[in-house]
């Protein structure tokens, strides 16, 4: 989905909106890489490997997720997600 371009709607005089598209699918095979949005709002980026109930819908992944997790490192993190 990057880079992104997106017709925002006007609201209130103060503001601009986009309404993301969800197609969540229920459970599956998660990877490393992979980046969802859980529910409505919520940008989830996985660094390992694992199978889930959860529903999420697929906004893109990382090619080579290699070293990720070590990349991650633990605690919160600042991502900047950019296309090459």
């Amino acid at each position: 989905m990057l880079p992104l371009t997106i017709n925002m709607i006007e609201l209130n005089n103060n503001e601009k909106y986009y309404n993301l598209p969800t197609n969540s699918s229920v459970g599956g095979d998660i990877k490393s890489g992979d980046l969802t949005l859980y529910g409505s709002n919520t940008p989830v980026l996985f660094y390992k490997n694992f199978n889930t109930p959860d529903s999420y819908t697929q906004l893109g992944y990382i090619d080579n997720s290699s070293g990720l997790a070590a990349a991650l490192g633990k605690g919160n993190v600042v991502v900047n997600l950019k296309n090459n």
